[in-house]
């Protein structure tokens, strides 16, 4: 076991570094994005209306935002499991992703402000790398089932 980690120890350091990239993303969100939700849905004063955004300025900085967590993850997917097609993959799923959660998001704020429990789970998946914790194991299984 501890030769496989001197082999991979490469790759476990630019994984590392990835994930030290997120959090530093998560650490300064506050100082690098506008997004008036952060401290809505961080009060507990949840059943107030939300609150006033410039809906331009929003956008670009969520998309500033899934943009930056996207590269990230699509680049620790493809450090962990080095192959084009599982990259290719991971693209076309982000890019899907992006035009529901973004378009979902966009018109539960301008038609239902009133969902805002809605609105903190979508708004969650688009400046959070949900997806590559969900994708990591799932194409770990499939390379584990292609073994057998």
């Amino acid at each position: 076991m501890l030769s496989k980690l001197k082999e991979q120890k490469g790759k476990i350091f630019i994984s590392v570094l990835i994930v030290f990239c997120f959090g530093l993303i998560r650490a300064f969100e506050k100082t690098l994005f506008y997004d008036p939700f952060l401290e809505y849905f961080e009060s507990s004063a949840n059943n107030l209306p939300l609150p006033k955004v410039e809906l331009f300025k929003l956008f670009y900085n969520l998309v500033f935002r899934f943009v930056l967590n996207t590269v990230l993850s699509i680049a620790l997917i493809y450090v962990l499991f080095r192959d084009k097609g599982v990259l290719k993959f991971s693209i076309f799923l982000y890019v899907f992703f992006a035009l529901i959660l973004f378009a979902v998001f966009f018109i539960i704020v301008g038609y239902f402000p009133e969902n805002s429990w809605l609105l903190f789970y979508i708004r969650r998946f688009i400046i959070q790398p949900i997806f590559v914790l969900l994708f990591i194991p799932a194409f770990y299984y499939q390379f584990q089932n292609l073994k057998k």
